[in-house]
């Protein structure tokens, strides 16, 4: 796919998004000079432990999109399994198409070019609802999801909370 197809299809995308915003978060561009530099808020989903939290990430599309995956990076700080420390998010989903080296994933969990914003998204927001903590990018957070979720890590997502609020209205 040539780089002239990938910057239609984000446009389309965008648009679409615009028209039809998705309950749950926002996306659009950080600068309207370049369509593969995304910013997206997510709003913590109810009755989880990120609720009330207003989480901002953002997605980096290849030039190859929708062929490749795009990179998420939450800038907002989230303590989850499935979040690297750095921010990366770690969901099959944005995971590379075909066979997982490991065994791990299934193709049909990994990339597939029908893939949109709307639906990394979802499978983000259901990841913030639901951690994998079978195979996490974030050790410790793991290990506190699995050994006490209300305990030590339910109060270092309730700082998250807080701290995301605070920004949000800065």
């Amino acid at each position: 796919m040539s780089e002239h197809n990938s910057t239609l299809t984000l446009w389309v995308l965008c648009e679409e998004l615009n028209k039809n915003p998705v309950e749950g978060f926002s996306a659009g561009l950080i600068d309207d000079e370049d369509i593969y530099k995304w910013e997206v808020v997510i709003i913590g989903p109810q009755d989880t432990l990120f609720e009330g939290g207003f989480f901002k990430a953002y997605l980096t599309f290849p030039y190859d999109y929708p062929l490749r995956p795009p990179k998420m990076k939450f800038i907002t700080e989230i303590w989850h399994p499935n979040v690297a420390k750095n921010g990366d998010v770690c969901i099959s989903i944005l995971h590379e198409p075909g066979e997982d080296k490991f065994g791990y994933e299934k193709p049909e969990e990994r990339w597939l070019p029908i893939h949109t914003v709307e639906t990394i998204m979802i499978s983000v927001i259901s990841m913030l609802a639901d951690p994998n903590s079978d195979s996490p990018a974030n050790v410790d957070a793991a290990k506190e999801w699995r050994e006490d979720p209300n305990g030590e890590f339910k109060r270092k997502v309730a700082r998250c909370v807080r701290k995301s609020q605070e920004m949000a209205f800065d």
